[in-house]
């Protein structure tokens, strides 16, 4: 390592020497000796001394040494000599010394740093690596003494290397570090960097290296500590998929019969896609849809996307059932300088008809109930089968509540309704529980029996109770509800409170502490549009799984049986990801990529499940200059790279070059021929 010789003030030039290459000065002091040294001669006997004269002088001279005389030879074998031991040296020149006792060094590692970049020298990069580059710059120009840190600024920001001043293990850490799928939060890296140095005494500075593209553009004000922002990157033209929403639905299909209505519908999988430009030009696009390990196209669409447009694509394709909860992949071409969000990824979904399950505890099994006719559901059963049924979406199926626990091959996202039981969880997706039998019931302790309660309020701003009222409804009888938490309560009477929410991590779950067929509900709209909410939120459910679609950068919840074991997670690139599981609930803690996760489990009810992750930021695709600090930013200097000289440059191999020039012009000196004219 470089040793500093001088140091110039900040901004100027600074000259590094290595002292071990200086020792080959020593030797001029002997080759000016050989200059003035006299010659020892020797005697011989000549005819005459006239042409002796000269070394007659010398030998009558009682002195060693001679008067020095400037000699071509002399001078350039002094110069290829002082160039040879300053090349030993290894002199190196810095363009800017990185002041401060203790620096933080910030990196930008967002999606917007993937972009394609041209390098000083114009080759092909990417802004990641000229941020790296230039942070290893800034690592060479520390003042002797000074220590250092890495941070990472990604979705989160993360400490890549402690405070150091050992250059070569702060550069080792540099290395690896490469753009994320996320949104960057240079915000939190910094506010990091700045906890690390506050206690610290002596000059503290953070320097932060981004391409500018922010989420969030003025989350540097009000920094406690002086900030400088390098930018890296020119911008460039993008186009992107910001938005992506697949959903299934019925088309048309066949040739139409004698009352000229259709024959029959098919389902379709619409996909709604928004691509927009954050260029200048228009962008003329292919927009193509694909299954995932799959070359055939399922849809394509030519569009022309006009500068700073945001323009909705639709793509439609008709499913056999061996596509369902398969994953879809949705490509822009020709690509462009970030590649990362001309893809978007999708999934299938499970089908256009949401599977519901009726169980009736009054039933026997094989669908035998009392007084009732086989397969018949009992009391409060027949309305709800009936609002179920009024659904065009839906698939149902009544049964005794043995043939619900000991169904095999259960779809996981089936909406099950339980009337008359309790069961400890039931198999399925969200819960519909009626009428259940005094004791606990999910949490909620079922009491005694009210008569006739008065209806005084319900949970307008809970979805399974908007755009409906209970005005008057009556009720001949129904069960008082205590759940564990007062925000539970759902539909509260004078007498007490008669349906509460009984959800888990991994489904909705509703309970009603009443019969509606004890009840005049059903012969109103109400009821059927209450029923109606609690099946589109199932769809909405079995369409995104329970926390909805995937945005990389932040923890992926899917919802799991709660009897899985043995959980599997693969990333998109096939790496094992860590995934804890706990009340139904298999939780990613990380997605830094955008693709599809796959998770697979053991158990009753084994499966697997393909979820997609997209980054989908407008904030991130815009590559466009953007200002970074809102007006009173407080003390951050904001500067690009550009505009910084070069850091670090070594002279070894030019001065090298030089000495051997004078040493060739040396042997051609004393080998020439003598001009005898």
């Amino acid at each position: 390592m470089t040793a500093p010789l001088a140091q110039a003030s900040a901004g100027a030039p600074l000259a590094l020497l290595s002292p071990g290459g200086l020792w080959l000065l020593a030797l001029l002091g002997p080759l000016v000796l050989l200059y003035i040294l006299k010659i020892k001669r020797s005697r011989r006997r000549v005819p005459s001394t006239w042409l002796w004269a000269a070394a007659q002088r010398d030998l009558m001279a009682r002195a060693p040494f001679r008067k020095l005389i400037a000699q071509l030879p002399l001078v350039l074998q002094a110069l290829a000599l002082a160039l040879l031991a300053l090349a030993l040296a290894r002199p190196a020149s810095r363009g800017r010394e990185l002041t401060g006792d203790h620096v933080a060094i910030v990196l930008d590692t967002s999606a917007s740093m993937s972009a394609a970049a041209r390098g000083p020298t114009g080759e092909a990069t990417t802004r990641v690596e000229l941020a790296k580059q230039l942070a290893r710059d800034l690592l060479s120009g520390l003042a002797p003494g000074s220590d250092a840190l890495i941070v990472e600024a990604g979705r989160d920001a993360r400490l890549v290397a402690a405070l150091d001043r050992d250059l070569v293990r702060l550069k080792a850490a540099i290395d690896p570090i490469a753009a994320r799928d996320v949104e960057g939060d240079l915000e939190a890296a910094v506010a990091l960097g700045i906890d690390r140095l506050r206690q610290l005494g002596g000059a503290r500075r953070v320097v932060a290296i981004t391409d500018g593209n922010l989420a969030r553009p003025a989350s540097l004000r009000g920094a406690s500590l002086p900030v400088e922002v390098i930018t890296v990157g020119d911008p460039v033209d993008n186009a992107a998929i910001v938005r992506v929403d697949v959903r299934s639905g019925s088309a048309v299909g066949g040739a139409s019969g004698a009352d000229g209505k259709p024959s029959e519908q098919r389902e379709e999988v619409q996909a709604f896609l928004v691509v927009a430009n954050f260029g200048a030009q228009p962008r003329d696009v292919y927009v193509t849809m694909r299954q995932d390990n799959a070359s055939d196209v399922l849809g394509s669409r030519r569009v022309l996307v006009k500068p700073g447009e945001r323009l909705p694509v639709v793509l439609t394709f008709r499913p056999s059932p061996g596509d369902h909860r398969k994953g879809l992949v949705f490509e822009l071409s020709p690509r462009d300088a970030m590649p990362l969000d001309d893809v978007a990824y999708g999934r299938v979904p499970a089908g256009d008809k949401l599977p519901v399950f009726l169980a009736s505890a009054g039933m026997g099994q094989g669908g035998d109930a009392q007084g009732a006719q086989p397969g018949a559901p009992s009391g409060g059963s027949v309305w709800i089968e009936r609002a179920l049924a009024s659904d065009p979406m839906t698939s149902v199926t009544s049964g005794a509540l043995a043939d619900l626990l000991g169904k095999p091959g259960l779809d996981p996202d089936t909406f099950v309704v339980i009337d008359g039981a309790c069961p400890p969880d039931p198999p399925g997706g969200d819960l519909l529980i009626v009428n259940p039998p005094p004791g606990r019931c999910a949490g909620t302790l079922v009491g005694q029996t009210l008569d006739r309660p008065t209806l005084t309020s319900w949970d307008t701003a809970d979805p399974r109770l908007r755009f409906l009222t209970l005005d008057g409804v009556n009720l001949r009888v129904a069960s008082s509800l205590k759940p564990e938490a007062a925000t539970q309560e759902l539909i509260r009477a004078q007498e007490g409170t008669i349906a509460t929410d009984i959800s888990t991590a991994s489904r909705t779950g509703t309970l009603l502490g009443f019969d509606v067929g004890e009840s005049d509900w059903p012969l109103k709209a109400s009821f059927v549009l209450f029923v109606r909410n609690l099946l589109e939120q199932a769809r909405a459910h079995r369409a995104h799984g329970i926390t909805g679609p995937a945005r990389t950068g932040e923890p992926l919840r899917v919802s799991v049986p709660a009897t899985a074991r043995d959980l599997q997670a693969i990333g998109p690139a096939g790496e094992r990801l860590e995934v804890a599981q706990r009340g139904g609930v298999a939780v990613i803690a990380e997605t830094p990529r955008a693709g599809f996760y796959r998770l697979a489990w053991q158990g009753p009810q084994a499966g697997s499940v393909v979820v997609p992750a997209n980054l989908t930021s407008v904030a991130e695709s815009d590559l466009t200059t953007r200002p970074l600090l809102a007006e009173g930013g407080g003390e951050v200097a904001v500067s690009s790279a550009g505009g910084q000289p070069d850091a670090h440059v070594e002279w070894t191999w030019l001065l090298a070059l030089a000495a051997l020039g004078f040493v060739v012009f040396d042997v051609w000196y004393f080998t020439r021929v003598p001009n005898r004219s």
